[in-house]
């Protein structure tokens, strides 16, 4: 049966373009439309779509607070449509952070040839969206930071690397609020438009005790800092004397993304390799798995996320298959399992509970 889908927005042409692009493909089904959050409320009643693509700026109510109310009352998967601006980038990640599984953007000027252009990205995104895991996204419970690890790892050799896309911010934020405030140095990939890299990146910052920023070129990669890509462009690692610095290049996408995680892995296993330890999270697609798989062959410590607190399971999923990941863990254990692993190397490290978590043993593998 196809999808079927409700668009939500308050634009006539908006909604226009998305009931042809989306329909153009015979796996969906574009059920209805709504030019508000109170219309869009009767008809998720009367059509039951299996999913929604919402707007963010709409009159009457606008699309934070109509998504936190569908969330506590009708939870269902829905797609963002934001407005391609530093203010859009706020609210967008404010409504991943409320239960949105992902979010596309159309351009402020020529919104019709925008969204034309990402049509396919558009309908793949849903596709995924309506096959997104909704308890994924609940709220994580509280967690203290972790106790000071610096006695596990000792020098400031150590690096963490951190791959993810979808359901990727909210991700990366419940492993970066665990983390001490001297933790080493933590590198993170993350798919993104470059319109959004710097709000992700400090959202990082207010939200633990790690300083976090975007990336710049040239920069140096100190303890107790988070380095975002800056989205658009790729993201390494590269020594510079005995010192580790963010290089930054507009080399073509790898795994069909610009920045890729792969490319980030490669350089960590080239410069870092041992000293590493490196984690790649919920995401669509493959990128991350080859170079999650030359970390660890360079001797760095490798783990992925699991399935059951992934949105979604490919990106994890395709560095299990190709033997990447050493062991896998749910996301709210991934900090301390990195913070682990800086210490040792080879064999397999010990959760708190003292289980071991090798790969080969997950019972859902």
């Amino acid at each position: 049966m196809p999808i079927k889908v409700l668009i939500v927005d308050d634009s006539a042409l908006v909604r226009q373009l998305l009931t042809e692009m989306i329909g153009a493909d015979p796996a969906f089904e574009v059920v209805g439309t709504a030019a508000d959050p109170f219309v869009a409320r009767d008809k998720i009643k009367q059509l039951k779509p299996d999913v929604l693509t919402l707007d963010v700026e709409m009159p009457r109510m606008d699309g934070l607070t109509f998504l936190e109310n569908l969330m506590r009352l009708h939870p269902m998967p829905v797609l963002m449509v934001s407005s391609l601006t530093e203010h859009g980038a706020d609210v967008t990640l404010q409504a991943l952070e409320l239960g949105a599984v992902d979010f596309v953007t159309k351009p402020k000027l020529d919104v019709q040839a925008g969204l034309l252009a990402d049509a396919e990205l558009l309908r793949s995104k849903l596709k995924t969206v309506a096959r997104a895991r909704l308890s994924a996204r609940q709220a994580p419970a509280a967690a203290a930071t972790l106790p000071s690890a610096r006695r596990l790892y000792g020098t400031t050799d150590k690096l963490i690397a951190i791959g993810s896309s979808t359901g990727g911010t909210e991700a990366v934020k419940e492993v970066i609020r665990r983390m001490p405030a001297d933790a080493p140095a933590i590198v993170v990939t993350q798919h993104i438009p470059a319109a959004f890299s710097a709000p992700f990146a400090a959202r990082l910052d207010r939200c633990g005790a790690m300083r976090a920023c975007e990336a710049q070129d040239g920069q140096q990669i100190v303890p107790g800092h988070v380095y975002v890509a800056p989205g658009g462009r790729h993201l390494q690692v590269v020594r510079s004397g005995a010192r580790y610095v963010c290089k930054l290049n507009d080399e073509a996408p790898e795994c069909f993304q610009r920045p890729s995680v792969d490319v980030l892995f490669r350089s960590v296993a080239q410069h870092v390799g041992p000293n590493a330890v490196a984690a790649v999270l919920t995401g669509m697609g493959e990128d991350g798995a080859r170079g999650l798989l030359a970390l660890r062959q360079a001797g760095a410590r490798t783990l992925i996320q699991d399935e059951a607190s992934s949105v979604v399971w490919g990106m994890p999923g395709a560095a299990f298959k190709l033997g990447g990941a050493e062991a896998v863990f749910p996301l709210a254990q991934i900090a301390e399992q990195l913070l682990r692993r800086l210490g040792s190397r080879g064999g397999e490290s010990r959760s708190s509970s003292g289980e071991s978590a090798p790969i080969s043993t997950v019972n859902h593998l």
